[in-house]
């Protein structure tokens, strides 16, 4: 619900805070006093057409915050914490209007767009009387307003679902059809890669062990004669270092036993001469295994080109070659199966065109058993709303094809008066009449889901015993929903629960509008002056007293 309201700055308005209560809230006043300006601006909050011809004289700026309880609304809240913005159960929107034409709108102090506000504003808080701002006025409400009236929303809900399986499996056919010709091409060209890969045999790892396979051959003369040569020197030839080696450990043992302490240098002699001896066989065992075999490079030259030509066309690596294969040959297989799979979409489509359709008749079926009832119930309330005679016929009309919300859209049609023909709200009810047929919505449909209900001109050519019934069912609906409403009647004014007194001022040559919530013997001195006038009498007062006590007990 809306608990403030702050104006600074907007036609006659200096600054005004306004806080609001549960329940109905009216706002009273002399004509000209600045309550259709109050008006103008939750319009504002709404997300209406800025103009700078509503920025105070004088001034370069005016803006408009509104204070909402969000404890009782979720999924407003989810919404914009989506939308980065931090929210709890309060939310500030603020919109300000420059004469630069810099127009800013801020949700709980960050910047927010346009769309983002009449987005959200019109499930805050509706206003009823001004067609700018009408909810009767947009035919598209009226679906909403019947199928809520019929109680069919499950049924709404269910055709909704199976249109939107519909849409997805008719889009997916539509695709699968489209891409025929590119299919086969492409299942020719997958086919193609799969089986050279293939035919390639390639192992990971096999690339590394070619290479140092190659580097071997490559090299075989020298890894010979060098590892030869070094067995000669080693143990083969004369002088060779193993037979000075030995010499020298055995003259140095010999030594250790007249000299004690040279017998670790002899022990480490001989483990060097093992050492040394070990190393001179493998490397004549070695030399012997090595061979020279030009057409082994050969071959192994020719693989490690074949695998440097499928790395060209196909991946960096031979595990990124094998990877891809992996991934077209489950195309391959899709592809493959796209008949199968086309037939069984088919088959899907036409069940859900004949459940569909199924659906659609039982929705609309629903919905003319309701318009009927529909139209009795709201003629009577409006009969009783000073709208002798009116007509309300809600026509069913068929669409071209199915929308998400049924097989037909709906429009109320409104006479005022008898032998006219009824016609779209927004070419014939005046903005009293939109407010009052809204009024008796109210009665007819008593949910709502737009916690805050603003009423303008709901009593514009009305009066007497009218205007008390307007005044007790705008109670009814307060019981329900926060509603403000603006009125000139005393029979409204004194079902309010809070009564709010607009004001104009003149200081210092400047005109401007203030506001002062009134307690009870206030509120019996301004339902007085809309009893009597300007000279308020006695017997005004009395009865002025007389009218609030009784509208407090309704």
């Amino acid at each position: 619900m809306l608990t403030d309201l702050t104006i600074k700055n907007v036609a006659i308005i200096d600054t005004l805070q306004i806080t609001f209560k549960a329940g109905l809230t009216v706002l009273t006043g002399e004509t000209g006093a600045g309550k259709s300006i109050i008006i103008d601006a939750v319009g504002l909050i709404m997300g209406n057409r800025a103009s700078s011809d509503l920025i105070r004289s004088g001034e370069e700026e005016a803006t408009v915050e509104a204070l909402f309880d969000l404890s009782s609304l979720p999924d407003i809240k989810q919404q914009l914490s989506d939308a980065g913005f931090d929210v709890d159960d309060e939310l500030l929107i603020k919109r300000s209007l420059s004469r630069s034409g810099r127009n800013r709108i801020f949700i709980n102090g960050g910047m927010a767009t346009l769309a983002l506000l009449t987005d959200i504003a019109p499930r805050l808080i509706n206003i009823y009387g001004q067609h700018d701002s009408q909810t009767l006025l947009k035919a598209e409400n009226h679906l909403r307003l019947l199928d809520s009236f019929a109680g069919s929303g499950e049924l709404r809900q269910n055709f909704a679902t199976l249109f939107s399986r519909l849409a997805s499996v008719r889009d997916t056919l539509a695709g699968l059809e489209n891409a025929e010709r590119e299919a086969a091409r492409r299942l020719d060209l997958l086919s193609y890669q799969s089986e050279e890969i293939a035919k390639a045999a390639l192992k990971a790892g096999e690339e590394e062990q070619l290479e140092e396979q190659r580097g071997l051959l490559a090299n075989a003369e020298k890894l010979g004669g060098v590892s030869s040569e070094a067995f000669d020197r080693l143990y083969g030839g004369d002088g060779a270092l193993l037979g000075q080696l030995r010499r020298i450990s055995a003259s140095i043992t010999e030594l250790s036993a007249i000299d004690h302490s040279l017998q670790e240098t002899a022990t480490s002699l001989d483990g060097a001469y093992l050492q040394l001896e070990d190393a001179a066989i493998t490397l004549r065992d070695y030399a012997s295994r090595i061979e020279t075999d030009p057409a082994a490079l050969q071959q192994i030259d020719d693989r490690l080109d074949q695998i440097g030509t499928m790395k060209k066309k196909y991946a960096p690596t031979v595990e990124e070659i094998l990877a891809y294969k992996k991934g077209i040959d489950t195309e391959l297989e899709q592809l493959e199966g796209r008949e199968q799979n086309r037939h069984a979409l088919e088959a899907e489509r036409d069940n859900l065109e004949n459940l569909l359709k199924q659906a659609g008749e039982e929705l609309t079926k629903s919905r003319i058993e309701a318009a009927t009832k529909l139209k009795h119930a709201l003629e009577a309330e409006a009969h009783q709303l000073a709208m002798k005679g009116a007509v309300i016929e809600p026509t069913l009309e068929p669409l071209p094809e199915p929308r998400s919300s049924g097989f037909e859209k709906v429009e109320f049609l409104f006479s005022p008066n008898p032998g006219e023909i009824p016609r779209p709200l927004g070419r014939i009810a005046s903005g009293g009449e939109l407010s009052r047929l809204m009024l008796a919505i109210k009665q007819v449909l008593p949910e709502g889901d737009v916690p805050t209900l603003v009423f303008d001109e709901v009593d514009t050519g009305i009066g007497g015993a009218t205007s008390e019934l307007v005044g007790k069912k705008l109670k009814n609906v307060a019981a329900r929903q926060q509603v403000l409403c603006i009125t000139h009647l005393p029979q409204v004014a004194v079902f309010a629960d809070q009564q709010l007194r607009v004001e104009k001022l003149v200081e210092g040559g400047r005109t401007s509008t203030r506001i002062i919530e009134l307690d009870l013997n206030e509120r019996t001195s301004e339902v007085a002056r809309m009893l009597a006038g300007a000279t308020i009498t006695e017997s005004a007062l009395k009865h002025a007293a007389e009218m609030l006590a009784a509208g407090s007990k309704a």
